[in-house]
C-alpha cells in the first residue's frame, strides 16, 4: 500500500530524515549549554536564582539564538515532511484509493460508519502540521491522509520505528512476553488503531486472539485494513468508532492498549477513553497505554524542551496530558489502586544489521506505558 517514490522523493525524505537527526545530535546540545552559560546567567543576574519551572526557562532561553535556531529548522523539517508527504500521495491519490479498495472489496474485517460524528479535537486543527488531520477526504474512498502518515513516518523519527513503523507496537509485545508470559487474551482491543502500525505485532503474538482495532478516522481505517491484508493479516478487524463509546459488549475483552494517542485526545476525552477500557475489560484483563513520559521528576529545561510539540506541531493537549497523572485517572474511572502500575516499554532489536542502519535521532524507541489489571 505505500505510495510509489520517485528517486527525487526518496532523496528529499532521506534529507528531511538527516536534518532531523543534526537538529537532535548538533544543535539540541548547543541549548542546552547556553541554558547552563550565558542564558542561564543572565536570568540569575535579573532574579537572583536559577529558574525554577517552564516559565523561567521560557524566558532563559526562548530569545536565545541557540534555541531559536533550533526550534525555526525544527518547525521548517516538519513543514517540509508534510509538503514532502502530501506532494508524493496527492498526485497518485485515485491510484492509492483505488488499490486500497480493491484489498478491502467484500472483507467483513472492515467496518466503515459515514454517520459516526468525528470529534472536534481532531477536525479542528491540523494535527502534526498534517493538512486535514487524521480524518480528511478529498475523494471518496480517500487513503491520501493514511498514505502520507506511513509514507512520512520515516522521515519524522528518523528510522527509528523501524521498516514497518511499527516500533511502539513491537515495544509493547516484548514487554507482555517478559512480564506477562502466561497472559493468553482472547479478544485484545486496540483504542485508536490509526493505520494499525503498531496493532498488527500483537497478531504475531497471540494467533489465536480476536483483535479489533478502532479508530475514528475513516481514511486510517481503509488504508489500515488494506496495508494489513497486503502484508497477508486478514482476521484483524478495522472498526470505525469512537474510542470513547465503542459499541463493543462490556466485559468482553481480555486486552485493551492505546499507542501514543492519549496525547492527540483531550482533556475530556481522556478519561472517557480510559474508562471505556475498564468498561470493556473481564475481570483479570489488562490495560496498558505507551505515551510520551510525564513531566513528573524531569528538570524544567526539559520539560520546556519537550513543550515544543505543544506550542509549535499542533498537538494541543501534549503538555496537559504529561502534566496529568494517568495512574490518577485510572484509579477515577474504576480501577483499584493496587492494581495500577506505570513501566517502560522498549523496542527490541531486530537484528545487529538493521540496528546498525537505525538512528534513535533524539527518539529513542522506547516508552513510558501506564496499566491496571480488572479486578476479578
Amino acid at each position: 500500500m505505500l505510495p510509489e517514490a520517485t528517486h527525487d522523493e526518496v532523496a528529499r525524505f532521506n534529507a528531511i530524515a538527516h536534518l532531523n537527526a543534526f537538529l537532535a545530535q548538533k544543535v539540541t546540545p548547543t541549548i542546552g549549554r547556553a541554558y547552563e552559560g550565558r542564558a542561564g546567567q543572565a536570568f540569575r543576574n535579573r532574579h537572583g536564582r536559577a529558574p525554577a519551572d517552564r516559565k523561567d526557562v521560557a524566558e532563559t532561553i526562548g530569545n536565545d539564538p541557540a534555541y531559536q535556531t533550533w526550534s525555526t529548522l525544527r518547525r521548517n523539517s516538519m513543514e517540509m515532511r508534510q509538503q514532502a508527504g502530501r506532494s508524493l500521495v496527492l498526485r497518485q491519490a485515485a491510484t492509492l484509493r483505488d488499490r486500497a479498495a480493491a484489498l478491502n472489496e467484500g472483507a467483513a474485517t472492515l467496518h466503515l460508519d459515514p454517520a459516526l460524528p468525528l470529534p472536534r479535537y481532531l477536525t479542528a486543527i491540523d494535527t502534526h502540521l498534517m493538512p486535514g488531520g487524521y480524518t480528511n477526504e478529498g475523494l471518496e474512498g480517500d487513503v491520501s491522509s493514511a498514505a502520507n502518515y506511513d509514507a512520512g513516518f520515516f522521515a519524522t523519527v528518523g528510522g527509528s520505528g523501524g521498516p514497518w513503523n511499527n516500533a511502539c507496537g513491537r515495544a509493547l509485545v516484548d514487554w507482555l512476553q517478559k512480564e506477562v508470559p502466561d497472559f493468553k487474551p482472547k479478544r485484545i482491543v486496540d483504542l485508536g488503531c490509526g493505520l494499525g502500525h503498531n496493532t498488527l505485532p500483537l497478531r504475531e503474538l497471540f494467533p489465536e486472539a480476536e483483535i479489533i482495532a478502532i479508530d475514528v478516522a475513516a481514511p486510517m481505517l481503509r488504508y489500515g485494513h488494506a496495508r494489513a491484508r497486503s502484508l497477508g493479516v486478514d482476521d484483524v478487524y478495522f472498526r470505525q468508532e469512537d474510542a470513547t463509546a465503542t459499541s463493543l459488549e462490556a466485559r468482553s475483552a481480555d486486552f485493551v492498549f492505546t499507542t501514543m494517542v492519549l496525547h492527540e485526545t483531550s482533556y475530556d476525552a481522556l478519561p472517557k477513553l480510559l474508562a471505556e477500557a475498564q468498561r470493556l475489560l473481564r475481570p483479570g484483563g489488562l490495560t496498558l497505554h505507551l505515551e510520551q513520559p510525564p513531566y513528573r521528576g524531569m528538570g524544567p529545561l526539559e520539560q520546556f524542551m519537550r513543550d515544543w510539540d505543544g506550542r509549535h506541531n499542533n498537538e494541543p493537549f501534549w503538555t496537559a496530558l504529561h502534566q496529568t497523572s494517568l495512574p490518577d485517572v485510572l484509579a477515577r474511572v474504576g480501577f483499584a489502586r493496587d492494581q495500577i502500575f506505570e513501566t517502560r516499554c522498549i523496542a527490541p532489536a531486530r537484528n545487529a544489521a538493521a540496528d546498525r542502519k537505525t538512528e534513535d535521532f533524539g527518539r529513542a524507541p522506547n516508552w513510558y506505558a501506564v496499566g491496571a489489571w480488572q479486578a476479578a
